[in-house]
């Protein structure tokens, strides 16, 4: 494609008052008015001082400019643009909601994590956002990152797990099989914080906004998770509020006498890295292999602590390129175990091997979320942090309610945040007035019109006849 115009035929002027540049936020916020945001922090957040006041309108912002394309409080002009004041009510500027953010303490980012669960909540009344059978189970997957700070003012930020100077953000999601995740719980914490401290609280936290869902009311959630999770008061904690578990072991010597019981034709092939399936007999020909063997988590707790189940575990050929030409004298394995309280009637030893090996879907999670308003954490003050994480999950939710409602069907239902920001709302618009009706005009031959359009038509469409 090349410009058709001589250069100095073209002039830019900054002059048109009816102009907006995100006109999809207009069923957004109509879909999170309909979800309840902004009455719920109206009611719910207590933040005090004249910084707090209107919390529902200033919550409504911030997510409105996140779902704009913001990363940082500056950003937040993006709704302060040509026709915007028109189309929206209190635009407020970015150094209104900066104050009322830093104005948080510890106990207001908790009642807006109760706003974003029952945002959530509300959402999955009129959207499938997490479709299961009855017999399918929901996918709780629990994990933390690190979100990279520069600089030496940010409160809480130092050196984690990865080396990396920054402020440590666990997350819980729900997904199916035919659902892409959604954010069940989140807390940010220092950046040196281990990965299981405060743990239990964000399962407990996860699993009941998803029973207030009422999407789990079938086959029982497994929460998956890797091995920093492996204790007792994360496990315990699910168990007792009704989920199964698939969590990583560590390698102590219990896990590796288990281990070396296991018999030697135990062992089944798995579709793998470089796996083939043998064409004449149908049989997979791979180098990774997986078997089971009873085992009870926590023995060294008191009797009633111990929990029984399984352990499933994978192993792989050590290929040692240092002893290709002398080779070792019998086989080397490396093993990969994890703990799982689910049955092998309802889900056997391969079965439970690729489900549980489905929890790095959750690093897409962590990706989309860096991707856009977790780019930064804008503010020195660490719970301002905090709820700009949680505004962050909300908006995040919102575009995966919004791709289900304008493609049900499609690639928007499992698209990221930058995909249906691109599409759906980051469509330009002029303003025309007419007979007290604001009209959008939007451009001509949009690839995406039939999408837009659906999810125009469903946000803006009259609430239910309430039945006598």
């Amino acid at each position: 494609m090349q410009f058709k115009h001589a250069p100095a035929a073209v002039s830019a002027v900054f002059d048109d008052p009816n102009l907006v540049s995100a006109a999809g936020l207009v069923p957004m916020l109509r879909l999170a008015q309909r979800a309840g945001l902004a009455q719920l922090a109206q009611v719910r957040l207590s933040v005090p001082t004249d910084r707090g006041a209107n919390a529902g309108s200033k919550v409504m912002a911030l997510v409105a400019g996140m779902l704009a394309g913001a990363d940082s409080i500056d950003d937040m002009n993006l709704i302060r643009h040509g026709g915007m004041g028109r189309l929206f009510d209190r635009t407020y500027a970015p150094s209104t909601l900066g104050s009322f953010l830093r104005e948080f303490r510890f106990g207001h980012v908790r009642q807006l994590d109760a706003v974003a669960s029952r945002v959530l909540a509300n959402l999955t009344v009129d959207t499938p956002l997490l479709r299961a059978n009855d017999d399918a189970r929901v996918m709780v997957d629990l994990d933390d990152t690190i979100i990279e700070v520069h600089g030496y003012q940010k409160q809480g930020a130092s050196f984690g797990y990865s080396g990396v100077r920054g402020l440590n953000a666990l997350l819980a999601t729900a997904s199916t099989t035919s659902s892409a995740p959604v954010v069940l719980a989140q807390r940010l914490r220092q950046g040196k914080t281990g990965s299981p401290k405060g743990a239990a609280r964000i399962v407990g936290d996860a699993l009941a906004t998803l029973r207030r869902t009422g999407v789990a009311a079938g086959a029982r959630p497994l929460l998956r998770a890797d091995s920093a999770f492996y204790g007792y008061a994360t496990i315990g904690t699910a168990i007792t509020a009704g989920a199964d578990v698939s969590v990583t072991v560590r390698m102590d010597p219990a896990v590796r006498a288990a281990i070396a019981t296991i018999p030697e034709d135990a062992w089944t092939m798995i579709e793998y890295t470089d796996s083939i399936r043998d064409e004449s007999t149908g049989q997979l020909i791979s180098k990774a292999e997986v078997a089971e063997v009873p085992f009870t988590a926590f023995r060294s707790r008191r009797k009633a602590e111990r929990i029984e189940g399984r352990l499933v575990v994978r192993r792989i050929p050590d290929l040692n390129p240092n002893k290709v030409e002398q080779p070792t004298l019998f086989d080397v394995y490396r093993y990969h175990a994890f703990f799982t309280t689910t049955s092998n009637d309802d889900m056997g030893t391969v079965v439970a091997d690729k489900t549980h090996r489905g929890h790095a879907i959750i690093e897409q999670v962590h990706a989309d979320l860096k991707n856009g308003p977790l780019a930064h954490l804008p503010s020195g003050v660490f719970t301002a942090n905090s709820a700009w994480l949680v505004l962050a999950v909300i908006a995040f939710n919102l575009t995966r309610a919004a791709g289900v409602i304008a493609d049900h069907t499609g690639r928007l239902t499992r698209a990221t945040t930058a995909t249906i920001r691109r599409t759906l709302i980051h469509v330009p618009a002029r303003l025309a007035r007419s007979a007290r009706r604001i009209t959008l005009h939007l451009p001509k031959a949009w690839p995406w019109q039939t999408a837009f359009a659906r999810l125009f038509a469903i946000t803006h469409a009259p609430p239910p006849v309430a039945l006598a």
